[in-house]
């Protein structure tokens, strides 16, 4: 989930066109878990094929990367690599959310209640070995850039794009902006109407744009101190202190000047305060990436993407999309590089 500073952001909205020619790095397993949460049937179940399977990642993957290429963005996919050991209380709480979903959707599919149904079933996505692989899978095949990311994938994303080798990062959570990333952004592979979860309401979805350097100067805070907001606060790596929020964190990171003169002040202590500030500040990262794509081997992706039950005319459209697509933007670039030269 990360740090929730929503409250303090205020993104610029941007349409997907508006990101033509661009780069991005994707949060990858953010991503999956997005479609793995939406694409379901009305009772909550995924979507699965005659095997049991599940194929709602797939369907998400392959369709929303069209939708990119089409609007000129060329996505960079960066997976998870091992976890930090002080986010394993973090992963063990989420586990144990999920399992009592699992029961609260059963129960709720039992009585007949498929709004209810559906909104816990969200609740209980969770990642396979089998969905991760079936994921890389796809998109190599696709000629999709895949990067292995030492530990989170947010840390590798903000890396790439704080080298220049990406134009923005994107993921849902706002971790991303304690990573470094000079550009976050949101809802890049979900837009459109939809429901807000554990709730019987919808909104409209847009691809938000936060620029960290503009951000940390409304805050009138460094990267540094908006670290130690977010260690007060609470991390995947931390719990944070109670009764404090975004707003109050942010005031008496202001007031004080940093984390340790904040405690001095509230005379509390945060166990492993220095290593999870670490963790945000100078992470793990890896330069073994490309983030040129690859040529798209259709008939493979046809052949795989049948395999899991899709349909070839719908796989063979979307792939038809994404080379016409290839085509009409890379003359777009060259028109452009030869405009700016006279």
């Amino acid at each position: 989930m990360g740090v929730n500073l929503s409250g303090l952001t205020e993104p610029r909205n941007v349409e997907l066109a508006d990101l033509s020619g661009k780069t991005v790095a994707i949060d990858a397993y953010n991503t999956i878990y997005q479609f793995l949460s939406i694409i379901r049937q009305p009772d909550g179940y995924p979507l699965t094929d005659d095997k049991g399977r599940v194929t709602s990642h797939l369907s998400g993957l392959l369709y929303r990367t069209a939708n990119l290429i089409e609007a000129g963005i060329e996505p960079v996919f960066v997976f998870d690599g091992k976890p930090h050991r002080l986010k394993s209380e973090t992963l063990s709480g989420r586990r144990e959310r999920r399992e009592k979903a699992v029961e609260e959707w059963q129960k709720a599919v039992e009585e007949g209640d498929m709004k209810k149904a559906f909104s816990k079933a969200q609740q209980t996505s969770r990642m396979t070995d089998e969905i991760r692989d079936s994921s890389r899978d796809l998109l190599k095949l696709m000629g999709m850039p895949c990067v292995s990311a030492p530990s989170d994938g947010e840390a590798q994303g903000a890396y790439m794009c704080s080298k220049g080798d990406v134009w923005g990062a994107a993921s849902q959570d706002f971790d991303s902006l304690l990573f470094g990333t000079p550009r976050l952004l949101r809802n890049v592979t979900i837009t459109g109407r939809r429901k807000v979860p554990g709730k019987d309401l919808y909104r409209d979805v847009r691809t938000e744009v936060i620029e960290t350097g503009e951000f940390l100067e409304e805050l009138g805070i460094d990267r540094k101190q908006l670290v130690d907001m977010c260690i007060l606060m609470g991390t995947d790596f931390n719990a944070g202190i109670s009764g404090i929020g975004p707003k109050k964190g942010l005031k008496l990171i202001r007031q004080y000047g940093d984390l340790e003169s904040v405690l001095q002040h509230l005379e509390m202590e945060i166990p492993e305060y220095e290593e999870v500030r670490n963790i945000f500040l100078n992470g793990s990262y890896t330069d073994e990436y490309t983030v040129k794509p690859g040529e798209l081997d259709k008939d493979a992706v046809l052949e795989f993407m049948t395999e899991y039950g899709f349909s070839q005319q719908r796989v063979s459209s979307a792939l038809d999309r994404i080379e016409s697509s290839r085509v009409a933007n890379k003359a777009k670039r060259a028109q452009r590089s030869l405009d700016s030269f006279f």
